[in-house]
């Protein structure tokens, strides 16, 4: 959480990049330690509902400008608001804009550095991959100010042990990115130097794969996560069946046969 004030700026809230099928949005509040605010959040809502719908994209990545990722919401428009009604509506908005990175077909991945706080390690914790540099460190820091990180703490309780979610939340500690590693939150760490060569070797190695199999894929391991074992399993099972019968995995059993590289129908 952050407690700087906006500054009028006529730089964009969300930055994006295109490359090779890769979608790079950064969070454009360097002085705010990119924090989520309304406006920010309107921003990346737009650009992952557009990203959603575009073929072209295959990977998105997620990323922070200046020296953090995000410091969470914005705690002096907080309390310039103190309504209700308008708390209501920005963490009804702030959930709808997590949601849509777990709903859309495109595998999402956080490049993080610096600190990534409430809201912030919230996003870490909804993105479908995480990459971190070995400076980066987390918290669900609400609980300081007398406000526990409720809405982090779904996605945090999805990520780690309930324990080790729980003493987050209750504590409002950071954990550096080895420890954040080692408890499920991110899925690599690399130095500083490495991170956008490690955050591009792995959304190359997905772009690499067919987007149809990516994006049922996607949706089938977050649906069966809700459901029951033997649910689970005959929902994944027409999920194979439905995948069989798509010009993809014909084509890639085919060329796995011919001993020749897969070329992709997107269908």
């Amino acid at each position: 959480m952050t407690s700087s004030t906006e500054t009028p700026t006529d730089e964009p809230y969300v930055l994006r990049n295109d490359r090779d099928g890769i979608a790079t949005l950064t969070l454009n509040r360097p002085r705010q330690f990119n924090a989520l605010s309304q406006a920010m959040i309107a921003a990346m809502q737009a650009q992952l509902q557009t990203i959603a719908a575009d073929r072209q994209v295959r990977v998105v990545v997620l990323a922070g400008a200046g020296k953090a990722f995000c410091a969470g919401h914005d705690l002096k428009e907080m309390r310039a608001n103190h309504d209700k009604a308008f708390m209501q509506d920005l963490f009804r908005r702030c959930g709808k804009m997590m949601m849509t990175i777990n709903e859309m077909p495109q595998p999402v991945i956080a490049r993080v550095h610096g600190i990534a706080t409430a809201a912030g390690c919230q996003l870490v914790s909804m993105c479908d991959l995480a990459v971190a540099s070995d400076n980066a460190r987390f918290a669900t820091s609400g609980i300081n100010v007398g406000l526990f990180c409720a809405t982090p703490g779904v996605g945090l309780s999805r990520n780690l042990g309930r324990k080790q979610a729980l003493e987050m939340l209750l504590t409002g500690d950071f954990i550096d990115a080895e420890t954040a590693l080692r408890q499920g939150l991110l899925n690599r760490v690399v130095t500083g130097e490495a991170l956008d060569a490690e955050v591009d070797a792995l959304a190359r190695a997905i772009v690499a794969k067919s987007s149809v199999a990516i994006g049922m894929g996607k949706q089938m391991f977050y649906k069966q996560l809700e459901m029951g074992l033997e649910a689970a399993y005959q929902y994944a099972s027409e999920v194979m069946a439905c995948n069989m019968m798509t010009d993809d995995a014909g084509e890639g059993i085919d060329a796995f046969i011919g001993k020749r590289q897969p070329t992709w129908q997107g269908r």
